[in-house]
């Protein structure tokens, strides 16, 4: 039997986040906390509605799912998010003890891997480029209409 929930299935649902972002006027980047095949946290970047710099996708994905689990620790869980994590949401994520982190598209400008490529938990499994097409044209798209 096929598994339908696969890492294509939830960086689907990371679009769906990055999606509502752009609508919104944020920056295009979703991000999901998968815990036991089940999403327990959604979120996208806020950080024009909520005037804060650390309002982004990642942030608050974890915030919610620490706050569903009742742990601060997420090991066992699995982030999904669109873009690259940049080096604060890189940290966090570390801190958390996310034990899989999935991400489309690279940032070469503001990733993590250019300034903390050591910023995850080091048994941290790293999976890159799912749905990499999609997850940069949302990029792309959002940042030509505001030129």
């Amino acid at each position: 039997m096929i598994n339908p929930f696969n890492d294509e299935y939830f960086m689907k649902q990371a679009l769906i986040e990055a999606r509502a972002a752009a609508d919104e006027g944020e920056v295009p980047v979703g991000a999901v906390i998968v815990c036991n095949n089940r999403i327990i946290a959604r979120a996208h970047n806020q950080t024009e509605r909520l005037q804060d710099p650390t309002a982004h996708a990642e942030m608050l994905a974890i915030t919610t799912a620490v706050n569903i689990l009742g742990a601060k620790y997420l090991t066992g869980c699995t982030l999904y998010v669109t873009v690259e994590p940049c080096i604060m949401c890189a940290g966090a994520i570390g801190w958390a003890q996310i034990s899989t982190i999935v991400y489309g598209a690279s940032d070469e400008k503001r990733g993590f891997q250019q300034y903390a490529p050591k910023a995850f938990h080091p048994k941290a499994i790293v999976k890159r480029g799912i749905l990499e097409q999609a997850c940069a044209e949302e990029m792309k798209r959002f940042f030509q209409k505001r030129r």
